[in-house]
């Protein structure tokens, strides 16, 4: 058991009373990981800071359980004496069925990969809902096996879950093959706007600002990266291309195949995390490529909106959405090829206007204000159904309709 160990204030056992939220299907925040740890740790601050009673489950590798408080969010501990993708579903299995455990308690999943769980919460009566995130059975890095099983994992989603967010209007639109659309709502990613970017960290790497082209992905087939190092190393360049990601030539055959293609002028830094040093890197590059295929709005996308980086994106309907139409995109190699050459011989004026545009275009829909204000209306709608099922009563100065549903079992 942990030290540290929670006992709630007096404010969360008053809004004990009004909104309780359980997160699961993260790793836990603190966010050290993906950009669902991040999500997750923006939430829980931003609606802890509202008076919710909020409960993010955390996995544990030290063997230690219990509970923690952290800036005011609880955390639950949940140990996993298994490793890998085994650990990881019995950590969701045992977190989701101590989440389901408390009445009035409203669940949010990020993620449908273990939506099968999702029986669990109905069973009990549980308000459940799903962050469906991207179109994980069209990756092409999983087995048939693993995509079979997300592709049963995203039905069960559809018609286990009570409503599901989508990031992307796309997205959306896909699911409504499956459920209607009134059960799903749209709700993106969001990122901090980065301005006037301390350009010091770039000068540990070799690079000046705006003489590099940048990429951040991870190495998987469906993010383009073979693709766009290509197109790049297809013609001599005046600026170096920055690869952002974990490499391993020995282990990955995809990962072989990239470093095979790049010629000396595009760089592998390895994968970088600090914000310190991954802001000014966005801030400062000459413009970002963006090669993602499979689904939704993606973190890397809007934080390179997000630090002013003019974008050369793979060409789908996600992605367009996204940039808004002031982005460039590329369907294959030959037309990135195509549009790198025409970006780097163009005129510099327009890099500056699809800069301003990224600007604008995260204002406009990707700030975590705009996010999380829509997260906070959508979840206040579900929490008041989930308390009404856990037998509790509104407070008492709430709207008389609220009340009465709140009178009875739903």
């Amino acid at each position: 058991m942990r030290s540290d160990r929670y006992e709630p204030s007096a404010r969360q056992e008053r809004s004990r009373a009004t909104n309780k939220l359980a997160i699961l299907g993260t790793r836990g925040i603190p966010a050290q990981h993906g950009g669902f740890e991040t999500f997750a740790e923006r939430l829980a601050l931003y609606l802890a800071a509202r008076e919710w009673d909020v409960d993010v489950y955390c996995q544990s590798h030290e063997g230690e359980e219990g509970q923690s408080l952290w800036r005011g969010v609880r955390l639950s501990h949940i140990h996993s004496s298994l490793t890998g993708s085994q650990g990881s579903i019995l950590f969701d299995t045992r977190s989701l069925l101590k989440a389901s455990a408390s009445s009035g308690q409203l669940l949010l999943t990020l993620g449908y990969n273990m939506a099968v769980l999702g029986l669990l919460s109905r069973l009990r009566g549980r308000v459940h809902l799903m962050n469906m995130d991207g179109i994980e059975w069209r990756r092409a890095k999983w087995s048939q096996p693993v995509k079979a099983w997300f592709w049963i994992n995203e039905r069960l989603a559809c018609w286990t879950a009570d409503h599901l967010v989508a990031d992307n209007p796309y997205i959306a639109e896909h699911l409504s093959t499956r459920v209607h659309r009134r059960h799903i709502t749209v709700i993106p990613y969001g990122a901090d706007r980065v301005e006037n970017a301390n350009p010091a960290p770039l000068e540990t790497l070799g690079l000046s600002p705006q003489s590099y082209v940048l990429i951040v992905a991870r190495p998987e087939p469906e993010n383009s990266i073979l693709e766009m190092v290509q197109a790049f190393t297809r013609r001599p360049r005046s600026v170096p291309l920055v690869v952002l990601g974990n490499y391993r030539p020995s282990e990955r055959a995809y990962d072989r195949a990239v470093l095979e293609a790049a010629g000396p002028s595009v760089l592998f830094p390895g994968a970088i995390y600090d914000p310190a040093i991954l802001n000014p890197l966005r801030h400062h590059c000459l413009f970002y490529m963006h090669g993602h295929q499979v689904g939704g709005t993606n973190p890397s996308l809007v934080e390179a909106m997000a630090a002013g980086g003019a974008v050369l994106a793979k060409d789908n309907p996600f992605n367009r959405w996204v940039t808004g139409p002031s982005a460039l995109f590329f369907k294959n190699a030959d037309e990135c090829d195509a549009r790198i050459t025409e970006v780097l011989g163009g005129d510099p004026q327009r890099l500056n206007a699809m800069r301003t545009a990224s600007y604008a275009r995260h204002a406009e829909a990707f700030t975590w204000e705009h996010v999380l204000s829509r997260y906070e209306s959508l979840l206040g709608h579900w929490s008041r159904i989930a308390l009404a099922r856990g037998g509790y009563l509104v407070p008492p100065d709430a709207p008389r309709g609220e009340q009465v549903a709140a009178s009875r079992k739903i």
